[in-house]
Parts: structure tokens; C-alpha cells; sequence
């Protein structure tokens, strides 16, 4: 199925890029701490929210997925299709869902019903990722079988032609062995060329040493940009040449839903106005010089609080977040 919505707006054509995201489609129904207040039903997924970012911030989007043809499938494939995000679809399982529970702080704990599979899919996800310059993967759609191994096939098809980035976005109540899911995400990593992580999901996988230690050791195993999310303390990027800190933006916090997933997506859109995806880019996402890496960390910085300010996954447009301030043009 092909989305046939509204198209958002591009980036000139030497600066274009598609981008093709591989993951979970789901439904978060978001409750609050009291529930005293009706549930919050919107679609979701880390994959689904990074592929509409993308799509929002300029960028042809394409999303390899599932959702059913029921109520909450239904809902996703308006979401998709109001934000111009083409979609690939496999799998024959009933949508899946995310109960959130808003803590403190708009800090959200998750219960899954959760099924992920690409049956049928294979031959249009291929031919996707392999005209594609970008393809990004992550969540549950890279730990959970039978759908992980393809993605991982899919990534490495790509590898040639295309920039790889993963996040993954771990979900202990998924995938509760830490040992098989530190093993997965490190089969990603090494085959990715921008990795994504939060402090959470670096402390789960790796509880003996520092999120940042742990980024840093990934970044051996392949990739040349790395990026850590650490809720109000602020983003860290670091590459083999330069280490960029900076504290979160200082806003009211609605909740945290999809703020991770609105920094990746800002992460891929500043990299793509800075020239440095696809396989002819590598080389100068390899060099970037540490003005770039700051104003690249403060464009994703203040996607994600946009996000934090309101309900839900709601990433910014190019209206709201403007462009990229360090953005060169592209030889």
C-alpha cells in the first residue's frame, strides 16, 4: 500500500533525500498517573514517530511496517497519510498497542500487545531501502522475531548505497534477556553508521559501566556518530574527532512521549542538510567539525523539547524548528 496523502513540503532538489524507516506501527493509549481523565489514544511506535519527523521536517519519508485493516490500523493509515509518509506493509496480525502510564514528570511506563512480522513484504521493503540514501531501523521492530532478522537483512542490503542509523529503543518488558537484546543491539550497531541511545536504554544494556562509556564503545564496534539522550540533562554526541554536551531546552513538560524519536528524527534531517547521507556522504559525516555537531545537537535539542511541550508524539515541522544553522551546501 502506497500513501496516496498530502505531500509535505521538500528541501531543494540537491538537498532532498529519502529516507526509509523500518520498524513497528502501534497505537499508544496514554493514561494518567490518577486516571482520573480519559485515555489519550494516538498512533505510535518509535518508528512510525521518527518516519512522520522526518516527513515533517522536509524530507520524503518511507515507513516499512505492519498494522491490520482494524479501528487502530485504521487510525495509523490516516496518521500517515495526513503526514506524507509513503508506506510498505506486511504481516497479517491484529494492530498492536502501548498502554502508557504518566508518572512524575510526564515520565511514561509501557504494557505491550505487540506482534511484529514482514511476511509479504520483502521484495517492496528491498527495492525501498535500495533506492533509498538513508534507512533507519530500531524499537521493537529489531529485537522482536520472526520481523528482527529481516530488518537486519534489509539494513545490510542498504549498506552500499544508503547511510544506516539504529536507536534502539530497548523494552526490558518485551525482551526481558538482557544478555539476547545487548547481542542484537550490537549486531545493529555494527552495521550502522549513526547510533542513538538514551541513558536508560545504556544503563539496562550495560549496568557495569557509564551510558557513555557504553556510546563510546559502540562507536568502535563501527559507527561514526553517536548520540545520547539523557531526558533533562541533555543530549551528548560524540565522533572519533569531537564530543558535543549540552543541556535539554527549558520547557513546560506536557509529557515525554516520542521526544526520543523527535530527536532522531532531527538528528537524520540535520545530517541531510548537512550532506553527509548516503554511501557519498560518508566521508564527510566521518569530518564533521565540532560548530557542526553543536548547531546539529541544538536543531535535534530543541526538536525534542517542541515534543516535551505538548501531548503525545507530536514531533515539530520545518515551521516550528526552522533550518539547520550550520548547514553547508551540498558539493
Amino acid at each position: 500500500m502506497t500513501d496516496t496523502g498530502p505531500t509535505p513540503a521538500r528541501l531543494p532538489a540537491e538537498r532532498g533525500a529519502i529516507v526509509t524507516v523500518i520498524g513497528e506501527s502501534l497505537v499508544d493509549v496514554i493514561r494518567g498517573a490518577g486516571r482520573t481523565t480519559p485515555a489519550r489514544v494516538h498512533a505510535g511506535g518509535s518508528p512510525l514517530n521518527v518516519a512522520v519527523g522526518v516527513a515533517r521536517l522536509g524530507f520524503a519519508s518511507n515507513l516499512v511496517t505492519h498494522y491490520a485493516d482494524d479501528q487502530y490500523g485504521l487510525m495509523i493509515e490516516e496518521h500517515l497519510q495526513s503526514n506524507g509518509v509513503a508506506v510498505i506493509r506486511g504481516g497479517s496480525a491484529p494492530t498492536s498497542t502501548a498502554t502508557a502510564t504518566l508518572g512524575a514528570g510526564g515520565a511514561a511506563a509501557y504494557a505491550f500487545d505487540i506482534s511484529w512480522d514482514l511476511a509479504g513484504a520483502t521484495l517492496p521493503a528491498l527495492a525501498a531501502v535500495e533506492t533509498s540514501s538513508h534507512v533507519h531501523a530500531g524499537s521493537i521492530g529489531a529485537l522482536l522475531g520472526p520481523g528482527d532478522q529481516a530488518v537486519l537483512g534489509l539494513l545490510e542490503a542498504a549498506g552500499e548505497r544508503a547511510t544506516i542509523s539504529y536507536d534502539p529503543n530497548c523494552r526490558p518488558a518485551i525482551s526481558p534477556d538482557v544478555t539476547a537484546a545487548r547481542t542484537r543491539a550490537e549486531r545493529f550497531v555494527a552495521a550502522s553508521d549513526i547510533v542513538k541511545a538514551s541513558d536508560e536504554d545504556l544503563a539496562w544494556l550495560y549496568p557495569d559501566r557509564s551510558p557513555e562509556e557504553s556510546l563510546a564503545a559502540w562507536l568502535e564496534l563501527g559507527p561514526s556518530f553517536a548520540a545520547l539522550t539523557r531526558g533533562a540533562a541533555g543530549p551528548v554526541i560524540i565522533t572519533r574527532r569531537a564530543r558535543i554536551e549540552m543541556q535539554a531546552e527549558p520547557v513546560t513538560v506536557a509529557d515525554t512521549v516520542g521526544a526520543g524519536d523527535s530527536f532522531m528524527a532531527a538528528v537524520i534531517a540535520g545530517l541531510a542538510q548537512l550532506g553527509t547521507l548516503g554511501a557519498a556522504g560518508r566521508h564527510r559525516l566521518q569530518t564533521l567539525g565540532t560548530d557542526e555537531l553543536h548547531a546539529l545537537a541544538a536543531y535535534a535539542n530543541r526538536a525534542a523539547g517542541i515534543t516535551c511541550s505538548r501531548p503525545g508524539a507530536n514531533p515539530p515541522r520545518t515551521t516550528e524548528l526552522g533550518r539547520l544553522s550550520a548547514a553547508a551546501p551540498v558539493q
